[in-house]
């Protein structure tokens, strides 16, 4: 399924500026990143919820935020890309 992964963290403290670079690699090691703070990445259920749990550990909940979209299987029609920076189809095939 896809899962749109967003996050804002607080970065007025050197500690909210290391949880914001332990969450984006995070995320980059689970999908691709489309924009700043905004990632797609094609998981299975497990997988999500060890995303979530993964990324609920990192940031301060007092100051940072996570949004999780789960778009499912069939969300070829559910995204629009208009723009720069094309992503990369995620579930295709890479030849390098």
């Amino acid at each position: 399924m896809l899962i749109i992964v967003t996050y804002d963290v607080s970065t007025e403290t050197k500690e909210g500026r290391k949880r914001l670079n332990k969450v984006a690699k995070k995320c980059v090691a689970h999908g691709q990143r489309v924009q700043n703070s905004v990632f797609e990445c094609i998981l299975d259920n497990s997988q999500y919820l060890i995303l979530q749990s993964e990324l609920k550990r990192i940031i301060n909940q007092e100051e940072d935020s996570l949004r999780f979209y789960n778009l499912g299987t069939k969300y070829t029609d559910s995204v629009i890309h208009i723009g720069v920076k094309p992503s990369i189809p995620i579930d295709g095939n890479l030849i390098v």
